[in-house]
């Protein structure tokens, strides 16, 4: 499932820049992740990047939106075609938080 920011937000962008696939951007009052760009870090890092900054843990699972490790992956893969990513049985607790067993969010 995409990352979506709550309305906890208190809008100071350290999750912006952390974005491997740029999703999130200032909104009208908070930042926001676009789902259609967001692949939960899958391929880039063991957690979630924005999660990982935001000082008041506001970058939760979007139980609208629900994808899978597979399909995480294939998205990170189409969005940046000139970049290798390991296959997904190569994934590990460094580029999936799926395989990341200190990775903890409720909701997931």
């Amino acid at each position: 499932m995409a990352t979506h920011i709550t309305d906890e937000c208190i809008n100071c962008g350290a999750c912006e820049p952390e974005c491997p696939n740029g999703a999130i951007a200032e909104g009208d009052e908070i930042f926001v992740i676009d789902p259609s760009l967001c692949t939960e870090c899958v391929g880039f890092h063991g957690d979630e990047a924005c999660q990982a900054v935001c000082p008041v843990e506001c970058c939760i699972p979007n139980p609208d939106i629900r994808e899978d490790e597979g399909q995480l992956l294939a998205k990170a893969v189409k969005l940046h075609p000139g970049q290798s990513f390991p296959a997904e049985d190569e994934l590990d607790e460094t580029t999936s938080r799926f395989r990341n067993p200190d990775w903890v969010n409720e909701g997931r």
